[in-house]
């Protein structure tokens, strides 16, 4: 998520505190304080001394190649049309997820009231939150 934010660690940290889809996808709850960047650092030094990255790659593929994103055997381009379509696809869905949030959220600041009339309630009784 760093990488493709192009984020530098300190920004990335901070993004896990601020953001709720950084906290959605690293499974935190949205109380969870985050952590100080040198951990990223020191994350990144483990999974290369541990050879990590290798079972990580390989655990991508198989999961692209299952898929369709990929092929099994031989060489693949990363320029394919087809990769490039899936790309393009995913971020008109991440503009589109953006844009909802960001509208939420300024309605949020702008009428909380109304907007709470609107929000759905999980079944536990606590409103879905928006940040």
């Amino acid at each position: 998520m760093q990488f493709a934010e192009g984020l530098a660690d300190r920004p990335a940290a901070d993004a896990v505190r601020a953001c709720i889809d950084w906290k959605y996808a690293l499974a935190l709850e949205l109380t969870d304080p985050g952590f100080d960047a040198s951990v990223l650092c020191d994350f990144r030094a483990r999974l290369v001394a541990g050879g990590a990255e290798q079972r990580l790659f390989e655990q991508m593929r198989c999961l692209f190649t299952e898929q369709g994103l990929v092929k099994g055997k031989g060489r693949q381009r990363t320029d394919a049309t087809h990769v490039l379509a899936a790309i393009q696809v995913l971020n008109r869905l991440e503009w589109i997820g953006e844009t909802l949030r960001h509208a939420l959220n300024r309605l949020a600041t702008a009428d909380p009231a109304w907007l709470k009339s609107w929000v759905p309630v999980e079944p536990s009784g606590s409103a879905i939150r928006y940040t």
